[in-house]
């Protein structure tokens, strides 16, 4: 028997070498996280201190370059004093992955620091909930918004070109404006995501509905299908997958503008805490919430995926009642059907 080829375009691979190349796909980078961790000879380029020795700044635990420990040793060593001693390690900011793993159980259970702060858990549910209405907020105007000028092309030619215009614009430009307008708190963090979500979502959208096959589109109308019926019965589920699958892509997009979205007005949600960590010089915790954003966002994207296979059929042939509510909605009323009538000739008397 063959062996499938790997590099085979268009070639679906087995289930298990599928599932295997996934696992991969996150240990080789742990795998090569772990060697700089672990391995002294690959970098450590700075010596942590054990015993001090003669020198008299040196003290235990203190991280120092090897060039430094290595002149300072020798120096004390031509005054004929004690050399420190010390083993090879890697920066602060660079800590090894069980360090990481332990900060996952003590970041939420670890009692913040100052009076105010919020622990790790209330910080995450305030990012999310700044995503949940930025991104709302942001799809309620642009899904429709493109959905129309990629199907109809005076809107088209009236919204895209200014669209098109300000999507440029980095999205934090508008922080300050949107502080004075909607006051420090949540608003202008959610006003951020919105302006850095929505132009590409109507740009996005519009072109993925312009790519309906209009081989439908010429049957509805053959089938007398009203410019309405057209939009909402052949051209959006049509194409409904795309779109799908292009706000779950967009979703991913909001997320990339948390940590900004976060540090307009008061600082709030887990930007807050990684940035408070990182004064604290506590970089397992921030290595950790930063791995938190990423299994957040994965977990999101993949619920969005069993979802959507769910939904659709031709995706998934098993029953379900999300796919059933669909196909319900857009199958409420018929298209209309214009037939010619003709009046039979009647026999003469």
């Amino acid at each position: 028997m063959l062996r499938p080829r790997w590099f085979a375009i268009g070639q679906a691979l087995p289930p298990r070498l599928r599932l295997t190349l996934t696992l991969l796909s996150f240990l080789l980078p742990v795998a090569a996280w772990g060697l700089v961790s672990y391995v002294p000879w690959i970098w450590h380029p700075f010596v942590r201190v054990e015993s001090a020795g003669d020198v008299t700044w040196f003290k235990p635990g203190l991280l120092v370059e090897r060039s430094v420990f290595a002149e300072e040793n020798l120096k004390i060593l031509a005054a004929g004093g004690h050399a420190a001693d010390g083993s090879r390690a890697n920066p602060v900011f660079l800590p090894a992955p069980h360090e990481v793993g332990r900060a996952f159980w003590t970041a939420f259970h670890a009692k913040p620091q100052l009076r105010g702060d919020l622990w790790l858990h209330e910080s995450l549910w305030v990012s999310i909930r700044t995503i949940f209405w930025g991104f709302a907020i942001s799809s309620l105007i642009g899904v429709p918004l493109g959905i129309l000028c990629g199907a109809y092309a005076p809107i088209s030619r009236l919204a895209e070109p200014m669209i098109d215009f300000v999507r440029y614009m980095p999205s934090p430009a508008f922080g300050a404006l949107a502080v004075a307008v909607l006051g420090i708190f949540d608003a202008p963090k959610i006003a951020v995501i919105v302006i850095g979500t929505f132009f590409q979502q109507v740009l996005i959208i519009a072109n993925t509905v312009r790519r309906h096959d209009p081989a439908l589109v010429e049957a509805a109308q053959t089938l007398g299908a009203r410019p309405w019926q057209l939009l909402r019965r052949v051209i959006v589920p049509s194409c409904i997958v795309d779109l799908y699958n292009d706000q779950r892509i967009l979703l991913g997009w909001a997320w990339t503008y948390l940590i900004v979205a976060e540090v307009v007005g008061v600082s709030s949600g887990i930007t807050f805490f990684i940035n408070q960590q990182a004064k604290y010089r506590n970089f397992d915790n921030v290595y950790a919430a930063i791995i938190i954003i990423g299994v957040i966002g994965l977990a999101t994207d993949q619920v969005l995926a069993f979802i959507g296979q769910r939904i659709f059929a031709w995706k998934n042939p098993r029953p379900s009642r999300i796919r059933s509510f669909f196909a319900r909605l857009f199958a409420r009323r018929p298209v209309v059907m214009l037939v010619e009538q003709t009046t039979p000739p009647t026999n003469p008397a």
